[in-house]
């Protein structure tokens, strides 16, 4: 009697890649072969739980059962011990996915099919969604309200910029919206370069269609026709598995001249960045799109109401954009119940650094750092006390462990003067040389400086120099309030976050850790 055909997944998300997916795949595949077993392979994106990458799921009538981190050389063993029954044991065994402790905690809307479908099935993406709501239905449900619903449903929802600055979608579509008709465009910054970030290359790689949906749902709204989206060329992966899906897109009528057979055109495309960090602000974005320089355009004008090539222009996250089409198919209502304050609905939060189990953590808004850190996180994976975390990327304010208690939330964050940015994540423990990581901010905002305006420009390059002064044994006192002089000047003089946000790493580790910037203190303790 033929054995039933089983269905395995591996993951082809970047993360797994580089811990050895393929090698994995190609071993069951060769297994298969060997043992007579019909098979198929799914290659979906990540379910986020880094430290067991690859996570191979096998598909049995009680749900997927995982495996992990399995290396090549761990499939024979896996195989002999029932790996295609789902029944292996042994300690790469996980039981059901979905009963994994770290993933059946958190609130999945946004990447509610991120790691369960094949990125590139769109018959996948409308059969799944669970909570979120099944594929394609909130773009539906967008044609039937039309565009001046959309925008109010999208506002009710309290979704916020989920890039940095956190700013109302809703308002921001409403300001295209209200512009005269005529071209309009919908950008999606994709251009993810915060340290310790990593949510918008796991959509782009593993849930894609999240993303076209929600650009469409943007056009519909504000009378646009055409949508960019902008990445960096540091994942070919994901500017390769997304251009697919815009074409699988395109022939099944999701986008084009009648989206979904509708009166309304939307179309988009792909655009490759260089790498520059600047270009992650989105005037800077607009320059490299049009074929400049990425160079700070002062505002006003907002891109708004002069953006790409000089028409009305939307920009939003990727985050943002693959988050609308959950609020349009569960209404906005559903969407605000989630969360806190000012900051409504989940954050795709992802840790990193110094921490055992890194990875994506999506879950509403108010869970605190020290939750993240030493619960979620599970502490570090040196062993040390944790010292520091750095939420933001690399213009993200260092917390020390005093300011664990703060709660995930825009508005809490800013009153500690910090930032919740793209939602990175980055422990240090106590080994971390604070004065280092302030002068490698500095560092970091001189190399990266589009050189337009001079506070950003100067002042960074300035910044090293007193910080290696100061490192150096050199009049502490002086060179810190010349450091917090700096800083002020960046803050309030820059034309973009890149100079405006430097001071947050710089002076929250003077703040929170002056004892790094003694150094005689230091080398007396030394010796």
């Amino acid at each position: 009697m033929t054995s039933p055909a089983v269905k395995i997944f591996v993951p082809c998300d970047m993360a797994a890649l580089a811990v050895g997916a393929d090698g994995v795949a190609t071993a069951i595949a060769a297994a298969a072969t060997a043992a007579g077993r019909t098979m198929k392979i799914v290659r979906n994106g990540s379910r986020g739980l880094f430290w067991l990458e690859p996570m191979v799921e096998v598909a049995t009538n009680a749900g997927r059962v995982a495996f992990g981190p399995v290396a090549p050389a761990d499939v024979a063993g896996l195989v002999a011990d029932g790996l295609f029954d789902g029944t292996a044991g042994g300690p790469l065994s996980l039981g059901l996915t979905e009963e994994i402790p770290w993933l059946k905690r958190q609130t999945r809307l946004t990447f509610a099919r991120c790691g369960i479908v094949d990125p590139l099935s769109l018959d996948d993406y409308k059969a799944h969604g669970g909570e979120a709501g099944a594929g394609l239905a909130g773009l539906a449900r967008a044609i039937e309200m039309g565009p001046a619903k959309i925008v109010e449903e999208v506002t009710a929802s309290g979704l916020r910029g989920r890039g940095g600055a956190g700013f109302p979608t809703g308002i921001k579509w409403k300001t295209v919206a209200d512009t005269p008709p005529g071209q309009k465009y919908i950008v999606c910054n994709a251009d993810e370069g915060d340290s310790g970030t990593f949510a918008d290359r796991m959509i782009m790689e593993g849930d894609p269609f999240a993303l076209i949906e929600g650009m469409a749902i943007a056009g519909i709204a504000v009378g646009a026709t055409k949508g960019y989206v902008y990445v960096r060329s540091e994942y070919p992966h994901a500017i390769r598995t997304l251009s697919a899906a815009i074409e699988i897109a395109r022939r099944a009528g999701v986008l084009g001249v009648s989206v979904l057979g509708s009166a309304h055109a939307f179309d988009m495309e792909v655009r490759v960045g260089a790498g520059a960090y600047v270009c992650g602000e989105e005037t800077a974005l607009l320059e490299s799109l049009e074929g400049k320089r990425g160079m700070v355009r002062p505002k006003p004008p907002l891109p708004a109401h002069v953006g790409l090539f000089g028409k009305p222009t939307v920009i939003n996250n990727l985050v943002s954009l693959a988050t609308v089409p959950t609020v349009l198919a569960r209404g906005g209502a559903f969407y605000r119940d989630f969360g806190m304050g000012r900051s409504r609905g989940t954050m795709p939060i992802q840790l990193a650094g110094n921490l055992k189990h890194g990875g994506l953590y999506e879950t509403a808004f108010g869970v605190t750092l020290g939750e993240l850190v030493d619960d979620i996180g599970g502490g570090t994976l040196s062993g040390k006390p944790a010292r520091a975390v750095q939420v933001g990327g690399p213009l993200g304010a260092y917390f020390p462990r005093a300011l664990f208690d703060t709660p995930f939330d825009y508005e809490a964050f800013a009153a500690r003067d910090g930032l919740v940015g793209h939602g990175g994540v980055v422990v240090f423990d106590d080994s971390v040389d604070m004065a280092a990581q302030a002068r490698f901010a500095f560092e970091f905002c001189a190399i990266e400086s589009c050189g337009k305006c001079t506070p950003c420009r100067i002042g960074s390059t300035r910044g090293v120099e007193v910080i290696d002064r100061i490192v150096a044994g050199e009049d502490a006192a002086a060179n810190l309030t010349l450091v917090a002089d700096l800083c002020e000047t960046m803050k309030f003089g820059s034309l973009c976050a890149l100079g405006g946000f430097t001071p947050y790493p710089v002076m929250s580790a003077v703040r929170h850790f002056p004892e790094d910037f003694d150094r005689p203190a230091l080398a007396a303790a030394a010796e």
